[in-house]
């Protein structure tokens, strides 16, 4: 599957995020940014990334960039290809196992831990809100972004810096596979009730119910988009350089 765009054309377009650097530009905000352009899908899966466009676009040295994309490699979101450049990964499907295989275990276990109710949701009730407004509207791609909110609010529930951050990356990942998907409403609209079933388990204080939801979810997910993930990389994704 090509990608839509070089690193070289996209490079313009980071123009705009230079002033969230400011005077005090490190690599670590060269990485924020870069990662949530990928999140976005500016730069789809196989997107190679040039070094003399990103760097001019955001102000940056090449040390720094060069920084920065040593920390989104350590993430799982690039790889470096000796003599070819960076590119954004293409996942292969086994690490779309291994991303619900870390779900389950984390997700599930926030909800199988949650103390008495009530629960603090509101994070969780704008997601869903959020997801069933962007389906209204026909935007799919927002309904995906809507659905990692929901996931991140619901690791959220455990009020744990580490486990916030440990999801962070995996959902990350996950949106790779999702940037691949060409058909994101077939994908994602399945587990719009799926989401409120949820909530409303918990809005119930039913955190068992609320649980085996979420087991059947994160299990029926996984196996509908590796069956579909299979085939989009079956031949390997073709990354145009700039």
């Amino acid at each position: 599957m090509g990608t839509t765009g070089s690193g070289s054309e996209r490079g313009g377009g980071l123009a705009d995020d230079r002033a969230l650097l400011g005077r005090t530009s490190t690599a670590e905000r060269v990485a924020d940014i870069l990662r949530t352009r990928i999140a976005e899908g500016f730069f789809p899966p196989g997107t190679r990334l040039s070094e003399d466009s990103i760097g001019g676009a955001l102000g940056v040295s090449r040390n720094t960039l060069r920084e920065a994309f040593r920390l989104l490699t350590h993430e799982r979101l690039l790889v470096h290809e000796l003599n070819r450049g960076v590119f954004v990964r293409v996942l292969a499907v086994g690490d779309v196992v291994d991303i619900y295989r870390t779900r389950r275990l984390v997700e599930c276990a926030v909800v199988h831990g949650l103390g008495e109710p009530p629960y603090a949701l509101d994070g969780l009730i704008r997601a869903v809100g959020e997801g069933e407004r962007d389906a209204r509207e026909g935007d799919w791609k927002g309904v995906s972004t809507a659905n990692i909110h929901f996931h991140r609010e619901l690791v959220a529930l455990a009020g744990s810096d580490r486990t916030d951050e440990l999801m962070r990356g995996v959902l990350a990942e996950l949106r790779l596979v999702f940037h691949m998907v060409d058909d994101p409403r077939a994908l994602h609209e399945p587990y719009l009730i799926r989401n409120r079933e949820i909530l409303d388990a918990l809005r119930a204080g039913e955190r068992t119910r609320a649980e085996r939801l979420l087991v059947e979810y994160l299990d029926d997910s996984r196996e509908r988009l590796v069956q579909v993930y299979a085939h989009l990389v079956e031949d390997g994704p073709t990354a145009e350089a700039d």
